[in-house]
């Protein structure tokens, strides 16, 4: 495997075109499903096949659209949705955003006046290259589930649900959700998933890969089969790239150092506001030795008769 390359380097990164970049260009292309195929076949551990790409209002080509989302919503050969979402800007509310993909896409893939037994299941599918929550795993799966609150057993369809429609489970109804951050995958692969994952990483395909999908992107992906002007689109999309990452980095150095500066100002407050109440005590104590009327001494040094009176000489 090629040596992964330090944040920034995309350029340098292999002959392949990146992942991202496909999906907007290039994948959507009939000739191309079964790179795409590959890849959800290998995530979902099953046998997709796309029938047609459902085209999404959220997908746009103009300039400003260079780094922002990228989604692709498919059908499988069973007629459920997925919705793939490509993402290079760290967004704070994404958790969210992936709820409202799901939630839109239930509502708009159903007609007026159609039964429940009608809602689409859905995958969610996010590849994200920023730093989406905290955890040490790089792929994340999630599904709904009913579990009881006194017995902690899992709510089950009942037989006639199960024949009807035709799942086994409740949680096969809702949407289930991919998380996967590519950016934190630093090892070698040891598994199809992994080299899929290397493959979005890097944008290298190592020459033992032999997951699904990756054979055709060898021969489909490949940047000197790009025309001089898509590859001068494509490299001011890495630009971009770097350019966010480098913004979203200085942020957060800004960030750490402002909070440091902060933290430092508030101790050194602190520590004055702690050394004047602690010459008041002092002065305090003193003129209670001289015996001096309390509420002289509270008037003096700013503390209540209380405070003076627990004040030990």
């Amino acid at each position: 495997m090629k040596k992964n390359n330090e944040k920034g380097d995309e350029s340098m990164a292999s002959n392949y075109i990146r992942f991202d970049w496909a999906m907007k260009r290039l994948l959507r292309n009939k000739a191309n499903f079964a790179v795409l195929e590959g890849f959800l076949t290998t995530l979902l551990n099953e046998r997709i096949v796309i029938q047609k790409l459902l085209e999404s209002e959220s997908n746009q080509e103009d300039e400003f659209d260079k780094y922002n989302r990228v989604d692709m919503l498919a059908e499988n050969s069973k007629g459920e949705l997925i919705l793939i979402e490509v993402q290079n800007n760290n967004e704070y509310a994404y958790f969210q955003r992936m709820l409202f993909g799901t939630s839109k896409l239930v509502t708009e893939y159903i007609n007026r006046g159609e039964g429940y037994d009608k809602v689409r299941k859905i995958y969610s599918i996010n590849i994200v290259y920023f730093s989406l929550g905290s955890g040490k795993d790089t792929v994340y799966h999630g599904k709904t589930e009913f579990r009881g609150i006194h017995q902690n057993d899992v709510l089950e369809l009942t037989p006639f649900q199960r024949q009807t429609f035709k799942v086994d489970a409740v949680s096969q109804l809702y949407p289930e959700y991919y998380i996967l951050k590519v950016n934190d995958f630093n090892q070698v692969a040891k598994s199809p998933l992994e080299e899929w994952i290397c493959y979005l990483n890097t944008g290298d395909i190592p020459d033992s890969a032999t997951a699904p999908g990756l054979e055709e992107a060898r021969e489909r992906l490949k940047l000197d089969k790009m025309t001089k002007t898509e590859l001068e689109a494509y490299y001011r999309h890495l630009d971009n790239i770097v350019i966010l990452r480098d913004n979203i980095f200085t942020e957060r150095a800004e960030g750490r150092a402002e909070g440091r500066a902060e933290g430092r100002a508030e101790g050194l407050e602190e520590g004055l506001a702690k050394g004047r109440e602690e010459e008041k005590k002092e002065m305090a104590r003193n003129m209670k030795s001289l015996n001096i009327p309390l509420d002289t001494i509270s008037q003096v040094t700013g503390l209540t008769i209380e405070e003076i009176r627990d004040l030990k000489i």
